[in-house]
């Protein structure tokens, strides 16, 4: 680990001065930007402390916009609050599952967001893969069980943000924060494919930073759930995830579909197709199974992760049943 520039800043428009020059790199948790310098991958000449700047830690409802959850809420306090379990319960839910309690109680919903790929080329430091300026992707030809399914390439990673599913699902907004002030964009344009911006993951520039993520109240007798299917059921990546809203109207018959899969695209991967399988339907086993096998129209596995294409139907499936409380037959 190289010596470097401490800063702790006391507001993001300080924050957002100090980004300004080469190598420089912003800190809020920690988590992820610590395990980036100890893996050789981040050597910076200056660290951006933000977790000094007040106010920004919040999880609160208001009545006018909805859910307001500020970049430096922690993990945990946003899968233990009351409100959140009681209007968002995916969303609760997707926090209370990431990683390990401690790492919760360190890591911020910002840092979660904005991590890095967890693919092990690009985390290590013997690999010059494509996505740190090199010629290739190694995942191509080499150990690809946990990429993507979904990608045109360059890059076959799999964004590793376990809150940005649910998020989506529920129709959430980015707040950022910049040298020209602040702008919005939806969850879902926030994040970017490899073959629109391969080194980055979000549409951040350089000198902004994420501030606030907004979610409008759903709608009422909105349903939702997420389920995250690892290896292992302890600390451990997900193999596949999935976040689902859904709205009945009169006779059950669904009205409204949201599906956001998880470690299957480079960017969290709303299903349209899914949801188009789902929407003038009432929700049964065999309509959810549909909707499950529609998500994977134009899925292009590689050669060890075509279990994906056979695992994502049934995650879909079980995800949207627990949703609607519907039993499987």
């Amino acid at each position: 680990m190289n010596r470097f520039q401490y800063v702790s800043v006391s507001s993001l428009k300080e924050a957002v001065a100090q980004l300004s020059g080469e190598d420089v790199v912003l800190k809020a948790g920690g988590v992820d930007v610590l395990d980036m310098m100890k893996e050789g991958y981040l050597h910076p000449k200056k660290l951006v402390n933000i977790m000094t700047v007040p106010g920004l830690d919040y999880v609160r409802l208001d009545p006018a916009v909805g859910l307001r959850i500020g970049a430096l809420a922690k993990l945990s306090a946003l899968g233990e609050s009351a409100a959140v379990k009681k209007s968002f319960p995916a969303l609760a839910s997707s926090a209370d599952q990431v990683a390990s309690l401690q790492i919760r109680n360190m890591a911020t919903v910002g840092g979660n967001l904005c991590q890095r790929p967890r693919c092990w080329y690009f985390r290590s430091e013997q690999h010059h893969c494509m996505k740190k300026g090199g010629d290739r992707c190694y995942s191509v030809e080499g150990e690809n069980q946990y990429h993507a399914i979904f990608s045109d390439g360059p890059c076959y990673i799999v964004h590793p943000s376990g809150l940005a599913p649910a998020m989506i699902a529920y129709g959430a907004r980015c707040k950022i924060t910049g040298p020209k002030g602040p702008r919005t964009v939806t969850m879902e344009n926030f994040f970017v494919m490899p073959n629109r911006e391969l080194f980055k993951e979000t549409v951040l520039a350089e000198n902004e930073i994420l501030e606030e993520v907004i979610i409008p109240m759903p709608v009422a007798g909105t349903k939702s759930f997420y389920i995250k299917h690892r290896e292992r059921e302890g600390f451990d990546w997900p193999l596949a995830e999935c976040a689902v809203t859904l709205v009945a109207g009169t006779g059950g018959t669904i009205t409204n579909a949201r599906v956001v899969l998880g470690h299957a695209a480079p960017i969290p991967w709303r299903s349209k197709t899914a949801e188009q399988a789902l929407v003038g339907k009432k929700l049964t086993a065999a309509v959810a199974l549909e909707a499950g096998r529609a998500a994977m129209m134009g899925a292009k596995p590689m050669r060890d992760n075509a279990y994906k294409v056979q695992l994502f139907p049934i995650v879909v499936q079980r995800t949207l049943l627990a949703a609607a409380g519907v039993q499987k037959a």
